[in-house]
């Protein structure tokens, strides 16, 4: 619905500048449905992932303690940022279809 209203430079800057304001408020543009970046997540599962598995391989082929407490403190994060991944891609998904796919997500 447009009014056709046509703001003066000065304005549309004024009005960047608030709504740059807003969204730096992490709750606000959460709640906007406004997501910046989403290659961190990712990027963080894969990498934990490959240190895990390193920590896992080394550890038991050289029954290092070190290596293998190493794995023990990076596997449950491991876990922890896929689910919060897997969330991430069921809650997309189920926003572009309009319904919930369980109660509990």
């Amino acid at each position: 619905m447009h009014d056709e209203v046509q703001l003066s430079p000065r304005e549309r800057l004024a009005l960047l500048q608030i709504e740059a304001n807003l969204y730096q408020d992490r709750g606000f543009a959460r709640r906007m449905g406004v997501v910046r970046d989403r290659t961190w997540l990712p990027a963080s599962v894969v990498l934990l992932a490959a240190a895990s598995a390193f920590a896992a391989v080394m550890g038991v082929r050289t029954s290092e303690p070190a290596l293998l407490w190493c794995f023990a403190l990076l596997w449950p994060l491991t876990l922890f940022q896929a689910f919060r991944l897997l969330c991430r891609a069921t809650r997309l998904r189920s926003r572009r279809s309009g319904t919930r796919p369980t109660s509990w997500l």
